[in-house]
């Protein structure tokens, strides 16, 4: 030994018994020398790698950071993995560090539960929002029998497994870094973002596994992905789970228009933005959305010209034609279970009180958003709405139609909602509609969100 030790402190690894004249930096990881305390520091995510290379070049050193212990699970009882699953496994276990990118619905909650249960270490789950935290420790204890710690929604209830939200791992990471042996990032493509990031990069956990359907994001980050977790080292399309493990499907297009009123005034809203930005561009060519959110702040002009473009959008987007159209696509399906996908809060509720569906948002509690789910399951509320809190991760009843009537552009986002509709149950086929104002930006997001494979053989057709 040659006095050399590393240990976890704040979400780093620091490493004692050197000097600054020692060259560390070639032993894997970022380390730079603190003189703080007489010692070289990297990011605790490199521990892996860093312990394993100062091993080979530095001649050892004593590793005091793993606080993870073995887990004995109390009761294993996971479904035997189909063919795609099992090759998922697979696919991870050579390294143990790696993203699983397969289809909403195709069971990567299942494979990662066979991961935990052949790893047997200790295992954070990092989820996007507390419902799935919660559905993640429902399913922990149904399928090996444990019950897991929960780290977020004011509980800080800390175990060997524990399930937490990307926020709370973010602010708790510093302290719980070294507890965890196995780390689990679900819907993984959440993770780049500048804050998240910091739940990977302060986690010394060694094992790594990503779980997603759609690992791109528009900004580009899920190239960081690779540093964070790992490559993907397995990728399912969804055309070879199309009609087989998932439903078989169709999407259909449906355009509307607006009436007389809304598009006269959008016409008047779209030229007062375009004449602010084309004002704008004589004295900066270059001069686009992100400074035009810039100025909101201190120019009046500015600030009309942003109403404009939200007033705008809210005609695209609560257009009166999507609600009959709506009324006749629930006559088509009566007795059908539906979810309808908007894209404001406000489209939300004209839906639900035009129809007397209930809506769910982003600040429903969790027991409402049971007791909403269990009904549509039971056939209670033959519909219901919402907005963005249904896109990815929960579990939902077989409904086997879906309405999209407004969204973003993201092609990831139209993936997710199609994936809510997708669960095999018999030969029943699946139906997505997608109802856009024609005529306007609202056709742009529509073409741009169907690029994905998941949208070709996209109907279109007029009710």
């Amino acid at each position: 030994m040659t006095g050399r030790r590393v240990s976890f402190t704040a979400g780093t690894l620091l490493l004692e018994g050197t000097t600054q004249r020692d060259d560390v930096r070639s032993a894997g990881g970022d380390w730079v020398w603190d003189a703080r305390v007489g010692a070289w520091r990297c990011d605790a995510v490199h521990y892996r790698a860093a312990v394993e290379r100062l091993r080979e070049v530095a001649g050892g050193c004593e590793d005091r950071v793993p606080a993870w212990r073995s887990v004995r699970w109390p009761g294993v009882d996971i479904h035997t993995l189909r063919d795609e699953q099992q090759a998922a496994v697979t696919a991870w276990s050579p390294t143990r560090q790696g993203c699983i990118v397969m289809p909403t619905g195709t069971g990567k909650t299942e494979v990662a539960l066979q991961i935990m249960a052949q790893t047997r270490v200790s295992t954070l789950v990092v989820a996007p929002v507390r419902d799935l935290m919660y559905q993640w420790h429902r399913r922990i204890l149904a399928g090996l029998g444990y019950d897991a710690g929960v780290i977020g929604d004011n509980v800080f209830r800390v175990r060997p497994v524990s399930v937490t939200t990307y926020d709370s791992a973010c602010i708790h990471m510093a302290k719980l870094g070294d507890q965890f042996g196995l780390i689990i990032f679900d819907e993984c493509h959440h993770l780049p973002g500048p804050v998240r990031q910091d739940a990977a990069r302060m986690c010394a956990a060694p094992m790594r596994l990503g779980l997603t359907a759609t690992p791109e994001r528009s900004d580009g980050r899920h190239v960081e992905l690779d540093a964070l977790i790992g490559p993907v080292v397995y990728e399912m399309p969804i055309s070879a789970a199309r009609g087989r493990t998932l439903a078989d499907y169709d999407v259909v297009r449906i355009p509307v228009q607006l009436s007389a009123e809304e598009q006269a005034r959008y016409d008047g809203l779209s030229r007062e933005v375009r004449g602010y930005v084309m004002r704008r561009r004589e004295e900066d060519p270059k001069y686009g959305w992100e400074d035009l959110c810039a100025e909101t702040g201190h120019a009046p002009e500015a600030r009309r010209a942003m109403k404009a473009y939200y007033a705008k959008k809210a005609i695209e987007d609560r257009a009166e034609e999507k609600l009959r159209v709506l009324e006749d696509l629930f006559r088509l399906h009566a007795l059908e279970p539906c979810i309808v996908f908007v894209g404001s809060n406000a489209m939300a509720r004209d839906v639900s009180r035009r129809f007397l569906v209930p809506c769910l948002l982003s600040h429903c509690g969790k027991k409402e958003r049971l007791e909403v789910l269990q009904g549509l399951e039971t056939g209670t509320y033959p519909a219901l709405v919402a907005n963005r809190v249904l896109d990815e991760g929960v579990d939902l009843p077989e409904v086997k139609v879906a309405v999209v009537v407004g969204g973003t552009a993201s092609s990831r986002q139209a993936k997710q909602r199609l994936g809510r509709v997708l669960r095999r149950s018999g030969n029943a086929r699946a139906v997505l509609y997608e109802v856009v104002s024609a005529g306007t930006t609202e056709e742009q997001r529509s073409r741009h969100r169907r690029k994905s494979d998941a949208y070709q053989g996209t109907r279109h057709r007029r009710i």
